[in-house]
């Protein structure tokens, strides 16, 4: 059948289904399939935080939702233009989110009157709507079984192939190869020659169905990006991070220890770092957080680049050592991954919660250094900044990051060893008497000694140090001067990091200030809005404490400042104390989900209107 082809230049599209369907899987075949052809993407899973929700019910609800591109893509999307629901439930988790006129794909089998009723649904959730949504009704679980009533395998088995079907009627709709999916099924299976067959048959079912059925008059293509040369691949906030680390650890020359205890969404951290045994990296998956972090103490007081990884409440549980390592001044990273709180809250979804929490959350007076990635493949980058401050200002470093970023994607040019800042670790030098906290007198860096440096003995510890000698001194003066010159090392730190820079346009009388992961949303606004012919000026912070030098020469430009945040006014607050005298304005949303686009550019242009 010949059917109309159109040329597109982005779309978003959105796979969901119980938990067991295998959207998580689909979404990233999709997603992979796409980086691989060219386009610029990103996405963004959605995991229910039940481990066992009941099956067909919205609690246990999965999704995955992608947006790939012509042009520069820098979110999930908004809205969907495609939605494959595999039950009534993920149909009604997700309906607000396509957008009218949309087109979604449903297995019509699983359309009966108990999963109907199971999804909380009163009536039919199909009829009322499809005037407004270009419905697809396709028999997947039906054809799937007749597929393979001849394969050997069991039912659930046969089952469990039905989101290849959904994939390969997404990859006819947008002209996707089978090629890349069809060889990652030979790698993911290569024992079970049985189940390859199986999920190929199925894949290219679902292919050929999307062909024929006249509910699907035409396809589309999202043509290539233009991108910077070089070899890309896709990769998620927490690989990213993870090999950041392992870049500095080779750039310092140092081993690499992770000490960390498992907690969403920071654990796939520690398992990447756990498979890299390959490359020295060292791994200990701890009992609780607090010896995470205290064996990656005793870890960077032997001479590694240390880092402990967490998540909101985690974090809270490392408070104690984090002040350890504050007076002991070791270079150390901890690693933050957002989640909504308190408490347990909603572990699988995002915020931006914890900072004042990072700032602030130690007994005394306990300064160190916060940071911020912004996007999935810079949590490289910061990963790796973080490691650099940590060891040339012997202090312990919170990079912060969030579940958007930690378990979104998007393309990542590789980079070269040029393109990391070279690491100069203070170490104490040979020949020369040692104190352990006689410092250098423009940095405030006191020497690393480690264990094996002959006649650099020396003892570190918990309680008041006495300045230079470092024996333990219970002196008031002492005590004083000791807090003074940690707090001030950590402001000089400023010295050593790049100006903020302003993004959109510099001559608006609105600056919105954003931190950490909200820059693809609230970047993408400015630049459609700049499209209509309205300017905004943006500035976004990776580096929370210290800030950069030129904050307040920035701040102080703009008539309107708007500061965007996932809490209830954080990075205000912040700015408020240290930058006194501007009125900042807040944008605040505490949902477990990122901004909008839609929304961030109404509220713009209401200020611009004010």
């Amino acid at each position: 059948m010949n059917k109309e082809l159109i040329e597109v230049e982005k779309v978003v599209i959105r796979f969901s289904g119980d938990s067991g369907d295998g959207m998580q899987l689909t979404g990233s075949q999709f997603s992979n399939t796409s980086a691989l052809f060219g386009n610029d993407i990103s996405t963004f899973p959605d995991y229910p935080a039940e481990i066992r929700a009941p099956q067909g019910t919205v609690g246990g609800v999965s999704g995955f939702q992608l947006h790939i591109g012509h042009t520069e893509i820098n979110t999930p999307g908004d809205y969907a233009d495609v939605l494959v629901a595999m039950n009534p439930a993920a149909l009604k988790a997700n309906f607000e989110w396509v957008k009218k006129g949309g087109t979604i794909i449903f297995d019509e089998d699983a359309f009966i009157d108990k999963n109907i009723e199971k999804a909380g649904y009163n009536e039919d959730p199909i009829g009322p709507h499809k005037r407004d949504y270009n419905f697809i009704a396709a028999p997947i679980t039906t054809l799937v079984k007749e597929k393979l009533k001849d394969s050997g395998l069991d039912y659930k088995a046969v089952l469990r192939t039905r989101n290849m079907f959904a994939l390969g009627m997404v990859y006819w709709l947008f002209e996707r190869p089978l090629t890349y999916t069809e060889k990652f099924i030979d790698q993911k299976f290569a024992k079970s020659p049985e189940i390859i067959e199986a999920n190929k048959e199925v894949l290219r079912n679902g292919y050929h169905f999307a062909e024929t059925i006249e509910a699907l008059p035409r396809n589309y293509r999202v043509e290539p990006a233009k991108i910077k040369p070089g070899t890309y691949r896709n990769i998620s906030g927490n690989t990213a991070t993870a090999w950041g680390f392992i870049a500095a650890a080779e750039k310092a020359g140092l081993p690499l220890f992770c000490g960390s205890y498992p907690i969403t969404p920071a654990t796939d951290i520690l398992q990447e770092l756990a498979m890299r045994r390959d490359l020295g990296v060292k791994t200990f998956q701890a009992e609780d957080e607090i010896a995470g972090i205290c064996t990656a103490i005793g870890a960077a007081f032997a001479g590694n680049l240390a880092i402990t990884t967490t998540s909101g409440p985690g974090l809270a549980l490392k408070t104690e050592a984090a002040g350890l390592s504050v007076m002991t001044e070791l270079p150390l990273v901890i690693v933050n991954v957002q989640r909504g709180g308190p408490s347990t809250g909603l572990p699988t979804k995002t915020e931006q919660a914890d900072l004042l929490q990072a700032l602030h959350g130690r007994s005394g007076e306990a300064p160190l250094v916060v940071i911020a990635a912004s996007t999935p493949s810079d949590c490289f980058f910061f990963a790796y900044q973080a490691s650099r401050l940590a060891l040339e200002h012997m202090t312990p470093v919170i990079l912060l990051s969030d579940g958007y970023l930690a378990n979104g994607s998007e393309p990542w040019r590789l980079p070269t060893d040029d393109d990391y800042p070279e690491i100069n670790i203070p170490f104490a030098k040979e020949g020369e008497e040692y104190f352990p906290y006689k410092r250098n007198e423009d940095t405030l860096v006191r020497e690393w000694a480690i264990p094996g440096m002959k006649g650099k003995e020396h003892r570190i510890g918990g309680l008041e140090k006495q300045d230079i000698t470092g024996n333990v001194s219970y002196v008031p003066d002492n005590h004083e001067t000791m807090i003074l010159k940690r707090e001030e090392k950590i402001k000089r730190i400023a010295n050593y990091l790049p100006d903020i820079k302003i993004r959109g346009d510099e001559n608006s009388e609105l600056l919105v200030i954003g931190w950490g992961g909200t820059f693809g949303h609230i970047y993408s606004a400015i630049r459609e809005l700049s499209q209509e012919g309205i300017k905004v000026a943006y500035i976004h912070f990776n580096h929370i404490w210290p800030l950069p030098k030129n904050t307040e020469e920035v701040i102080s430009r703009y008539e309107k400042i708007l500061v965007c945040e996932l809490n209830l006014g954080q990075f205000a607050t912040h700015l408020k104390d240290k930058i006194p005298g501007y009125k900042y304005e807040q944008y605040n949303k505490v949902k477990g989900l990122p901004f909008t686009v839609t929304e961030l550019k109404a509220k713009f242009t209401e200020m611009l209107n004010k």
